[in-house]
């Protein structure tokens, strides 16, 4: 398997063009089995990470991004400040507190810029202040952080609308997948005409599930005929979409990467194979 094989997409508006598949960077498995598979990554031409807000996860990646030979944009999150309350803007998210933050993750990372940080929670009681367009202008000026983005949330991707329409993120990440396409109907299209990146969270998180189990097998069913596995199909699937820019996935081992880069590369899945997902979806 070689470079080849990888597509890559604009990541909204910014210059960046990302792999249309990101690793993401979890915790819970052995150490240097997620190095070697972070450099087989990077060695099939994916270039976008997406790390947990977690210092040693951090490291690890800072590790395997020393021996990259390629451009890597890497993506991390901030969490509210442990603590606070769900109120104004700065009582989550402090600059100072920021400020440090993001210090700590270059250090972990061994890198002198955060591509893109993300915000991990986002309100619209935010919207009228004022605290966190000054913050992200600071961040953006010192050079720590080239880019911003916030996570909608889990449940409700039109929390992120009015963010979006202020043309001051660059991506939004977003739960979406076979069983909840609920993004299409407001989120997709405001982030394609405002230019703004959309990220998917992974299917693995619902396949997971225990909840999930009999749609599963449901759906299992309805697919028999389809090549591919069913996490290939759900892969493809999210591929299908233009809106999306890069699909994270938990990718802790090298037959991982190399088998998500296989799926990957068999494009975007044809309309027979998406009218039998479209009865899958949440009502």
């Amino acid at each position: 398997m070689n470079r080849d094989i990888m597509h890559y997409r604009k990541l909204g508006a910014t210059e960046s063009e990302i792999s249309e598949i990101g690793y993401g960077a979890r915790g819970g498995g052995n150490e240097e089995q997620c190095i070697r598979a972070l450099k087989r990554a990077f060695e099939v031409g994916v270039n976008f990470v997406d790390t947990a807000a977690d210092p040693e996860i951090e490291r690890l990646v800072g590790r395997a991004l020393n021996e990259a030979y390629a451009r890597i944009y890497v993506s991390t999150r901030i969490p509210p400040k442990p603590g606070s309350s769900a109120g104004a803007f700065q009582d989550s998210y402090p600059l100072d507190y920021l400020t440090e933050f993001t210090e700590q993750s270059l250090v972990n990372l061994r890198m002198g810029q955060i591509y893109l940080q993300q915000f991990s929670t986002w309100t619209d009681e935010w919207m009228n202040s004022d605290e966190w367009r000054r913050a992200i202008e600071i961040l953006k000026s010192s050079g720590k952080v080239r880019f911003f983005g916030i996570c909608a949330s889990p449940r409700d991707p039109d929390s992120a609308l009015e963010a979006v329409r202020t043309g001051a993120f660059a991506a939004v990440r977003v739960n979406y997948g076979i069983f909840d396409r609920s993004a299409e109907k407001n989120l997709f299209p405001l982030c394609q005409q405002m230019k703004v990146g959309v990220i998917a969270q992974s299917w693995q998180d619902v396949a997971s599930n225990p909840e999930m189990a009999p749609r599963i097998k449901e759906l299992e069913r309805d697919l028999a005929n389809v090549p591919g596995t069913l996490e290939q199909v759900a892969l493809r699937f999210c591929l299908s979409d233009k809106a999306i820019a890069s699909v994270i996935l938990d990718m802790q081992t090298e037959e991982a990467v190399e088998s998500n880069c296989r799926a990957a590369s068999g494009g975007m899945l044809d309309a027979r194979t998406l009218a039998i997902l479209q009865r899958h979806a949440a009502l």
